[in-house]
């Protein structure tokens, strides 16, 4: 690897990491913090904070490698709309397309599904079937 972070090793062997590796270069930082050069040289080397550092060296020993990889963007909980209920509001906006986003709401609870009016209203808006209005 050409442009890798070299890594120099004891017996005259270096161990190169791809910069875009973000769990390798983590892994790397806290190994040479800890074992070669220090932790001074290890953030100054890997840009990262001194504070920084410390967290994922705690997170590290509590929890290896995968305490410390980038979890994905976003909340972890499962969408309210999902394709199923997105599909039964427009179905019943097109049954009755005089009914407030109240009363879709309300017969969607009766159906089972856990959905606030803003989701509802989110859907409708979404999908372009807002009531039109006449002059």
């Amino acid at each position: 690897m050409k442009d890798g972070i070299l890594i120099k090793g004891l017996k005259g062997r270096d161990f190169s990491v791809d910069p875009k590796d973000k769990l390798s270069i983590k892994i790397a930082m806290l190994f040479e913090g800890q074992c070669t050069i220090g932790v001074y040289e290890a953030i100054k080397k890997y840009g990262y904070t001194e504070q920084r550092y410390y967290q994922l060296l705690k997170l590290f020993e509590q929890g290896g490698s995968d305490a410390i990889a980038d979890k994905k963007p976003g909340s972890d909980k499962k969408p309210i709309r999902t394709k199923e209920l997105e599909n039964q509001i427009i179905r019943m906006r097109f049954l009755d397309p005089h009914a407030s986003t109240d009363i879709l709401t309300q017969k969607l609870c009766q159906m089972g599904y856990s959905v606030s009016k803003r989701s509802v209203e989110r859907t409708i808006t979404e999908y372009g079937l807002q009531k039109k209005l006449i002059r």
